[in-house]
């Protein structure tokens, strides 16, 4: 597709991304319906591929596909010396086979499948965005493969291209009442997995070393590592112990969400994970994991929220507001290094992760015309 030869006002640009909706939607159908598990690198390879062909057909240039140990990120570049990013993920967090059991579907303005919300038709919705206009030739797209398990071989990616272009645009999906995200929760999981020895548990049970009672007291002191009055939660959500009804368990194990706000909770909570002693004897405990993604201030927000703010009625959203969130995403990293980051840019529905998923269809070329208003204004402005 010819990049745009005039320059259309914001009013006009939302008119025309209205007008193609249609071809968003089909789009993100066939995105929705090509599966792309996290670790699932076959479906991720082809889902990468799929996209590639997307943005080659609607934005005239083809991307690199980009290796990776979890699977192939997506890098698109309108040219050199861009000024903007944006970040996007095309894996997620629903397992092989879902789409053959709840695949995509319309009912009247809802449409619905798996990672159609987090973050599949965000993704669609900017490429048809950055189509409308000549300043995409100064914008990078970067669509990792691994962001629903910690963005571990994409993280280093996404910083470096975040820092060459200056800004950073996250195509995660919209909060409530399709809000922006302007601060996120530093996010990290934790595993404690504790040893102990297995014996009889009806002949000769003291001969062992429960690790299952060891598990019910760190359960009970993990919890009180939270700190609910700066917003740190601790939370305990899978534990596993034993092999059989008659055998003291001799290994357990749990896992543990964390979130912070405050910076100086990174240290505090992995310090006292690491401080974590066992209470029954003979038992041993050890403690992997960290807070990988760092809370994202809201002062990273600040520049281009207000830039969003003022284009918003231009592109007849009178009412966008912006809140902080609980959940994290590849913007901690960038807005922790510095770089401006405006979050949540994405699809406006509900039930992220849920089998409730979904998207407003009415709302996709309102979206798309925010984004490319926005980076208009970085560009020129």
């Amino acid at each position: 597709m010819p990049l745009p030869t005039g320059s259309p006002t914001n009013a006009q640009l939302r008119s025309a991304l209205d007008a193609r909706t249609a071809q968003m939607l089909a789009h993100v159908q066939q995105f929705v319906d090509l599966e792309s598990p996290s670790n699932e690198l076959n479906d991720l390879q082809r889902s990468a591929e799929f996209l590639a062909g997307v943005m080659t057909q609607v934005l005239g240039k083809a991307p690199e596909i980009i290796p990776g140990a979890k699977g192939p990120h997506v890098h698109w570049k309108g040219g050199d010396n861009a000024k903007v990013l944006f970040v996007g993920h095309h894996d997620t967090v629903f397992p092989k086979g879902t789409v053959a059991n709840r695949g995509f579907s319309v009912e009247g303005d809802i449409a619905r499948g798996p990672g159609i919300f987090d973050m599949k038709a965000g993704i669609v919705q900017a490429i048809y965005g950055l189509s409308e206009i000549r300043e995409c030739e100064q914008v990078e797209i970067l669509i990792s493969s691994d962001e629903e398990i910690g963005s571990y071989t994409s993280r280093e990616l996404i910083e470096a291209r975040a820092l060459a272009t200056g800004n950073v645009l996250v195509l995660e999906p919209s909060g409530n009442d399709d809000a922006l995200k302007i601060a996120r929760k530093g996010v990290g999981t934790f595993t404690v997995d504790i040893v102990g020895r297995a014996s009889h548990a009806g002949l000769e049970p003291e001969k062992g070393i429960n690790a299952l009672m060891e598990l019910a007291a760190q359960v009970q002191a993990i919890a009180a590592i939270a700190n609910p009055e700066v917003g740190t939660t601790v939370t305990p959500t899978v534990a596993t112990a034993g092999t059989t009804e008659n055998v003291v368990p001799a290994s357990a194990r749990i896992t543990v969400d964390t979130r912070v706000n405050l910076p100086a909770e990174k240290q505090r909570v992995e310090q006292a994970f690491s401080a974590l002693k066992p209470t029954v004897p003979g038992a041993t405990l050890s403690v992997s994991g960290s807070i990988n993604r760092p809370p994202m201030h809201e002062s990273a927000a600040t520049a281009l929220y207000e830039i969003a703010k003022r284009v918003a009625p231009e592109v007849g959203i009178h009412d966008l507001q912006g809140i902080a969130v609980g959940g994290g995403s590849d913007g901690n990293f960038t807005a922790a290094i510095g770089v401006p980051t405006l979050d949540g840019l994405g699809a406006c529905g509900g039930g992220a992760h849920a089998d409730t998923e979904y998207i407003k269809v009415s709302k996709m070329g309102e979206r798309a015309a925010l984004v490319a208003a926005i980076v208009r204004e970085l560009v020129t402005g």
